[in-house]
């Protein structure tokens, strides 16, 4: 998925620009599919388009940084482009977010949330290995500081929405 897959989905889409209107609707479909509020730390959000029909979902920010979850030690790479299709508690055909492992980074491909324990976040690669973690970890209050500027304030200001037609 990626460029595609956002062009395919745009009809019907909301589609959000500007950085402070993004990361505010970034957390808001994060808090609406039941998911932990900082599990997107990302900066700098240029475009957020959410399909509710098909669920489908995609973040561009202006360039990939990484993140560390200091409570889990884990380092997350995010691209420009993350796509995602999302449910109740689920993201499910991630593209473009990695997970560093040892010296190795392993692409992410599903994360859910099991409803008989909210305490707990599962991830899965495409191959169908997969970790949990407490779900206190990705707190929107986390700050392992993403290695890209943060500089989306006085230009972000100013975010418009449309529905895409």
């Amino acid at each position: 998925m990626g460029s595609q897959a956002i062009e395919k989905n745009m009809e019907g889409a909301e589609v959000y620009h500007g950085a402070a209107l993004c990361a505010e609707k970034a957390v808001e479909l994060l808090a609406e599919t039941n998911m932990p509020l900082g599990l997107l730390p990302l900066v700098d959000i240029e475009e957020v388009g959410y399909n509710r029909a098909t669920g489908f979902v995609w973040l561009r920010q202006k360039k990939a940084l990484t993140h560390t979850f200091k409570q889990i030690g884990r380092q997350v790479s995010y691209a420009a482009e993350v796509t995602a299709v999302v449910e109740d508690r689920k993201m499910k055909r991630m593209t473009r977010v990695k997970s560093k492992e040892m010296l190795i980074w392993v692409t992410l491909y599903d994360m859910y949330i099991d409803k008989d324990d909210p305490s707990k976040i599962t991830f899965k690669t495409p191959t169908g290995l997969g970790r949990t973690f407490p779900v206190s970890a990705f707190g929107k209050d986390d700050d392992g500081k993403a290695k890209a500027p943060a500089a989306a304030t006085a230009a972000a200001a100013d975010g418009e929405a449309a529905v895409a037609k």
